[in-house]
């Protein structure tokens, strides 16, 4: 164990030098890493630190003691305290005590009190230690033992993974028995919103569908080995020839429960992929991979069922479906049209729904596909986590209407927020060519003066700012100007030589002008009629 650390917090710097000096730190095996003069910058140092033991006075400016005990309990609920109060602050003691403060000294601080308590505090920092140090000891032995092995071997099942098996295997590494029969890998999915249900709502439903799936075996006397991993549940089945049509119907049956869970949470559908029932483990070399094929089959074929594997399916051509795609969506972006994009998926839902009999997973494919071609034409910054993201939401897609639904939305949503961007970009250099006129415009500004500062060119600048604002950078100009020089004749009694000037113009005759022109009367009439 290295030297403990140790941050001392008091409002008085002379008792901070104090307790640092008073203790022979390094025979305690301790060391000073911070102090600090009032609550804040406590709160700083403990979290920069992560002291072992803190040292604080009760009443400190910026946080109280007892509001940085309460705040360094919330971020570092290890880190063991020590309290110092004077009697007349005994009571605030007493509540540090409520927090879990065990340890708490009157000043003056006494050197033989204040080394006993950081002696006990390193005895039960020291055990505390040992003992986390033994709780890993038993975790890494535990990840050794047959729970963690079969739920290793089920995770691998789940991420479609090809697992190499023998029954010695089985027997040895994952402590699984085999009776005589029939092995059946099986896998339970759930489509559901997860925002609209909320992450605690998703663990309950799928420790719902556990215990129901599990009750119905076990009462026929089958004793599944199952692993659940977000909203998936993964199994391995081992029975008597004689009982697959059985096992079949209970697991038909638990789905049936299952779905009543509709009938609370609407948006929710439970399927299930069956495996190929197998007489040896080293069949099971390629059961996940074809759970993975099979459970996306409640695309074609709806929620609500067993899944099983079926020899008549049709071929989707993907890339040819695409090539087409390509087209209208790179068209689409180029013109910045949802409409445009929504065809796209609309044609590609309509060539997939003319095929008879297409595989789930092909069609998940090319929804993947389309939505990895339209990140690249679209040019999105974080492209990786949006198609990440996207695929969790396909995950959830539990028809084909409902995951080309979620391919038009994804569209739509980041063609909106480039034109937003866009818009935004255009506007911005308008917004700070306003800003400088409203700035500058007492000074004999011009239209190159002005894009310069924004970074356009003159004539860009120019037919931009009109196409915003509505009229021209000139007209613009006179309007601010116009306005400055009414609210000068309004409320101030400068002579109207002057306003000329600080409104931008060196000629009053030109002023006077250009005011009668936008105001229909002239200066001194104005004053007159508004002053």
């Amino acid at each position: 164990m290295g030297n403990l650390k140790v941050v001392i917090a008091d409002d008085e710097e002379r008792i901070c030098q104090l307790i640092q000096a008073l203790i022979n730190w390094d025979r305690l095996g301790m060391e000073i890493a911070g102090m600090a003069h009032n609550g804040i910058e406590a709160f700083d140092v403990v979290q920069k630190v992560c002291p072992d033991i803190l040292i604080t006075d009760i009443r400190m400016p910026g946080l109280s003691g007892l509001e940085l005990i309460e705040k360094v309990k919330e971020a570092c609920p290890e880190v063991e305290i020590i309290i110092i109060s004077g009697y007349a602050h005994f009571e605030y003691a007493q509540q540090a005590i409520r927090f879990g403060v065990g340890h708490y000294l009157l000043k003056p601080i006494n050197k033989a009190e204040l080394t006993e308590t950081l002696e006990k505090l390193k005895s039960k920092i020291g055990q505390r230690q040992e003992f986390e140090r033994d709780k890993q000891v038993l975790i890494q032995k535990a990840q050794k033992n047959e729970d963690y092995m079969r739920s290793k071997l089920l995770t691998q099942l789940l991420n479609g993974e090809q697992v190499s098996l023998t029954e010695e295997i089985l027997q040895n590494q994952y402590g699984i028995t085999l009776k005589v029969g029939l092995l059946q890998p099986f896998c339970l999915k759930m489509d559901c919103e997860e925002e609209a249900l909320g992450t605690s709502s998703v663990s309950v439903l799928m420790e719902k569908a556990l215990e129901i799936l599990d009750r119905n075996l076990l009462e026929k006397g089958l004793d599944p080995i199952m692993e659940c991993q977000g909203f998936y549940c993964i199994g391995l089945l081992n029975y008597e020839s004689r009982q697959q049509e059985d096992v079949r119907r209970i697991l038909k049956n638990a789905l049936a429960q299952m779905e009543l869970q509709k009938a609370i949470f609407k948006s929710v559908e439970f399927s299930m992929a069956l495996g190929k029932a197998v007489r040896r483990a080293e069949e099971l070399e390629d059961a996940g991979p074809e759970l993975s094929r099979l459970i996306c089959q409640r695309l074609v074929k709806g929620s609500g069922r067993i899944l099983e594997q079926q020899e008549n399916y049709s071929s989707l051509q993907g890339e040819r479906l695409l090539d087409k795609y390509i087209r209208e969506i790179t068209h689409a972006v180029e013109v910045m049209s949802t409409d445009l994009a929504d065809e796209s998926a609309v044609y590609l839902q309509k060539k997939v729904s003319e095929e008879r009999n297409p595989r789930g997973c092909d069609i998940l494919d090319l929804v993947y596909s389309a939505a990895d071609v339209f990140t690249a034409c679209i040019q999105i910054a974080n492209r990786t986590e949006c198609l990440e993201a996207f695929r969790r939401q396909c995950e959830q897609c539990a028809s084909v209407e409902k995951l080309f639904a979620a391919l038009r939305e994804f569209q739509k949503k980041y063609i909106r927020e480039i034109e937003e961007k866009r818009e935004n970009d255009r506007v911005r250099p308008i917004r700070r060519a306003k800003e400088y006129i409203q700035n500058h415009y007492g000074e004999p500004i011009t239209l190159e003066e002005v894009s310069s500062e924004v970074g356009l060119s003159p004539t860009y600048f120019s037919v931009l700012f009109k196409k915003t604002e509505g009229e021209g950078f000139a007209r613009y100009l006179i309007n601010v100007r116009m306005e400055q020089a009414k609210i000068l004749l309004r409320e101030t009694n400068l002579p109207v030589v002057e306003i000329c000037k600080k409104v931008g113009y060196n000629d009053l005759k030109h002023f006077t002008q250009t005011f009668e022109k936008s105001t229909e009367v002239k200066p001194s009439t104005y004053r007159k009629l508004y002053g």
